[in-house]
């Protein structure tokens, strides 16, 4: 079963990526690009251009997840490398839910497009 705690390592790809990439794709980009085990228990969080479309590499003990959601409108919120170079920044499972419910992690809005259904 998928489910993030606390504890989770969180690492997004500041770059954007090729998106048609899946289970291999995804997890030569952890290795190369973010120069992480794939298999270490961290999830991967990866995006297109557009930054409407983001894929999650996880892996969770006994096989890989990739996880996709796909934006109909607006974009995501996405946190750029304040250091710079490393292709990569943490973040906490918070604040990966935060990215993918549409709130800008800058400053803890919702994005103008947001409205959850009731």
């Amino acid at each position: 079963m998928l489910g993030f705690n606390g504890n989770l390592k969180v690492w997004v790809a500041t770059a954007p990526c090729d998106m048609r990439n899946s289970f291999d794709g995804l997890s030569a980009m952890a290795r190369e690009k973010l120069q992480s085990d794939p298999l270490s228990g961290a999830a991967f969080v990866f995006t297109n251009k557009k930054r409407t479309l983001v894929k999650i590499l996880y892996w969770d003990g006994s096989g890989l997840w990739v996880v996709a959601k796909r934006l109909e409108k607006g974009t995501f919120s996405w946190p750029a490398d304040a250091e710079g170079g490393r292709g990569k920044i943490a973040l906490t499972p918070t604040a990966l839910a935060m990215l993918t419910d549409g709130v800008q992690l800058r400053d803890g809005c919702k994005r103008p497009w947001y409205e959850p259904r009731e």
